[in-house]
């Protein structure tokens, strides 16, 4: 499982749960890959759009060693708790959970229902999520002998279906832990990347929470990493997520604050580009609403 660091960031996840071309190879490192800017034809698709819009993050912002957390479980523990609630609040529960000295599976599994209710009632909705984390600590049990390595250890597919099925985790919460908890390549698509893909018209989708949409985001994702070196995967997936939060605070919210955003460029050619195609065939349409997504 990967390493952490405890940072000063918090994790996008504070809204609503959202539960090519070629190009020369890139390097093969996590980081070499992460500092090299990608190439952009003179008619970029929107995958090609979006890899070069994470360089411009990089550069603007740097590394943000995410996730905010110590260990894998306290990765999984901010993944439920941060669901429909800001990471302020998601906070105030973990220092709950660390000073009873459950931030440990033994430790989660040693409380009550009603002990662990009042702990994290800080983020919100806690008659739902102890339950739900009850339930995760259940599998860990009852398939893996509590172990968190054995868990990680699962093909990444099988192990997103056997998360997606547990009470409590949709395709955001999921996503996050394989990324963040487990190392696994796997992308996360929130709030903040829906507002960026809608504003630059790389994307159109259905208002509301549909899994079509969040398919649509991790799949663009996919593509726009697509011809990078496939150990370094998952690490750009977690910068890029990170980055994404990191543009959306500061200037991709509910209303947009465009003035100094790195993203600028790109908004000013898609503008530019849009004022010559009245329909550009690279924008791609998602019009089916699936409120949860468990596949």
């Amino acid at each position: 499982m990967p390493a952490f660091l405890l940072t000063a960031g918090a994790p996008g996840l504070d809204f609503q749960t959202w539960e090519t071309e070629n190009s020369a190879s890139r390097a093969n490192s996590a980081n070499s890959a992460i500092l090299k800017p990608a190439m952009i034809s003179p008619h970029p698709t929107p995958a090609q759009r979006l890899r070069r819009m994470h360089d411009l993050l990089f550069a603007s912002y740097g590394p943000q060693h995410w996730w905010p957390a110590k260990t894998p479980f306290e990765v999984i523990l901010g993944a439920y708790l941060t669901q429909n609630t800001a990471w302020k609040a998601v906070e105030r529960s973990l220092d709950n959970l660390r000073a009873a000295g459950a931030l440990t599976v033994a430790g989660l599994r040693r409380l009550t229902l009603e002990e662990l209710r009042r702990l994290i009632q800080p983020s919100g909705f806690s008659t739902r999520k102890a339950p739900a984390l009850k339930a995760f600590v259940e599998l860990l049990d009852k398939e893996f002998s509590g172990s968190l390595d054995a868990l990680a250890a699962s093909p990444t597919a099988a192990l997103r279906r056997r998360l997606l099925a547990l009470p409590g985790v949709g395709p955001e919460t999921a996503d996050a832990i394989l990324l963040y908890a487990f190392g696994h390549p796997v992308p996360v698509a929130d709030e903040y990347l829906r507002r960026i893909s809608e504003r630059h018209r790389l994307l159109v989708l259905a208002p509301g929470r549909n899994c079509q949409g969040y398919n649509a985001m991790t799949s663009l994702v996919r593509q726009a990493f697509a011809l990078d070196a496939p150990e370094s995967q998952a690490q750009l997936y977690n910068e890029f997520h990170a980055l994404t939060v990191a543009v959306g605070k500061a200037h991709c919210g509910k209303t947009a604050r465009c003035e100094g955003c790195p993203l600028a460029a790109d908004f000013a050619f898609n503008s530019e580009l849009s004022a010559r195609q009245s329909q550009p065939s690279t924008r791609l349409k998602i019009a089916s609403t699936l409120p949860n997504c468990r596949v």
